[in-house]
């Protein structure tokens, strides 16, 4: 019998972290191939290298595609995505895959969607639908939808948007966000473990601090850290900052950061790369997040952390009542931090339930293999007919 290939492309820690559970899905499938590409951060030593995280999972990688401009300007970035397309031409090429699976909205991931579509390969892509305003990422989010055969969303939301953006609802699926897979079977660190691996007590409040460029902010990246890194000061907190990823600016935040943490050793810890376990270990234990990372709005529900998304790089995206909105100030951060951990705030949480985990059953990547198992991989998949929303 012949196996059905399924090429996975994984370009940061960030988005393996979500992938890895559908990676082992497709691999434990006797009818289906995982084919496995790493590119961008994952090969990148200033963002450290995480390919290796991958293949500590026991999964192999079949190709490693370099971007060797990642991680600087605009114009570099650009400029890595025009270096990527003919090198995922070529994989693709010699791999041969029935469907390439891609994940969000990473400027990055426009390399191998175009190299895929011009050369009549399936796209399935995760996480479409969604909204984030404040970055570039919205844009190519979008335009990878358009590009993408099959479609899994996070929400009912995203899935209607996605409807309402001319795809087939026959293609579109929500199955939740299969990142919270890992919730169910990953074995989280206990409290001490946590502990022991960071080098830092839980007795006393903890943020998790993730701070990303906002592409679409004229307000300087200068201004916003000294805001973010002053309200966590004036709080008395004790903080772990984690790497930003490479749009512009990325390595600004993470030279600022870095010094904030070494000008505080006592109080703050500069971990640029936890690991998806313990990242989501911190998310279990941790006393509040403050930051404008996604994961705040997908993963920190399910724990119902406290969470300060600051400005406007995740505005337009699917909300809990753990998420407190503030301005990039410091005032207003330092007062979303005051109401994030206080108690009142914290009872206004229990009970409350996680959007994108719409099933509660750890079992999303394993629904979106059955997908990529059963569809019929012809013509009609490929051919793009505009879906007309019915006249009210």
């Amino acid at each position: 019998m012949t196996r059905r290939k399924i090429c996975v492309v994984t370009t940061s820690r960030a988005d393996f972290g979500l992938l890895q559970k559908l990676m082992q899905c497709i691999d434990a499938d006797r009818a289906l191939e995982l084919q496995v590409i790493a590119s961008g951060m994952h090969l990148a030593a200033k963002f450290g290298r995480t390919v290796r995280e991958i293949e500590a999972a026991g999964i192999k990688v079949d190709r490693k595609i370099k971007l060797s401009l990642i991680g600087g300007s605009a114009l570099a970035n650009a400029k890595s995505i025009g270096v990527g397309i003919p090198r995922f031409g070529d994989a693709f090429t010699e791999l041969r895959p029935a469907i390439v699976v891609l994940l969000g909205d990473r400027f990055e991931i426009l390399a191998p969607a175009t190299a895929a579509l011009m050369l009549q390969i399936p796209i399935a892509h995760i996480h479409g639908g969604e909204r984030s305003e404040g970055a570039i990422d919205e844009s190519i989010r979008h335009a990878i939808t358009k590009m993408a055969a099959l479609h899994f969303a996070a929400t009912e939301t995203y899935r209607r948007r996605i409807i309402q953006m001319g795809e087939s609802p026959k293609q579109v699926f929500n199955f939740g966000a299969p990142g919270l897979d890992q919730l169910y079977d990953c074995g989280l660190l206990t409290r001490v473990q946590l502990e022991e691996e960071l080098g830092l007590s839980l007795q006393e409040p903890v943020a998790l601090v993730t701070y990303h460029p906002v592409t679409r902010n004229s307000e300087s990246t200068e201004v916003q850290i000294k805001s973010l890194v002053g309200a966590i000061r004036a709080s008395g907190l004790k903080a772990v900052f984690t790497m930003a990823n490479a749009d512009a600016q990325g390595s600004l935040i993470n030279i600022r950061l870095q010094a904030a943490c070494a000008q505080n050793p006592e109080r703050f810890k500069w971990i640029p790369h936890l690991g998806h376990r313990r990242y989501l270990s911190c998310l279990k234990h941790f006393t509040l997040m403050v930051g404008n990372s996604s994961s705040g709005l997908i993963e920190a529900p399910s724990f119902r952390l406290p969470v300060v998304n600051i400005g406007e790089r995740q505005r337009g995206r699917v909300r809990s009542p753990n998420v407190i909105d503030v301005r990039c100030s410091q005032a207003a951060i330092q007062h979303g931090i005051k109401r994030a951990t206080s108690p009142r705030f914290r009872h206004l949480l229990r009970g409350m339930r996680n959007p994108y985990d719409r099933f509660h059953d750890g079992l999303a990547s394993e629904r979106i293999k059955d997908i990529l198992k059963s569809v019929e991989v012809s013509g009609d998949l490929l051919t793009k007919r505009f879906y007309d929303l019915p006249r009210k």
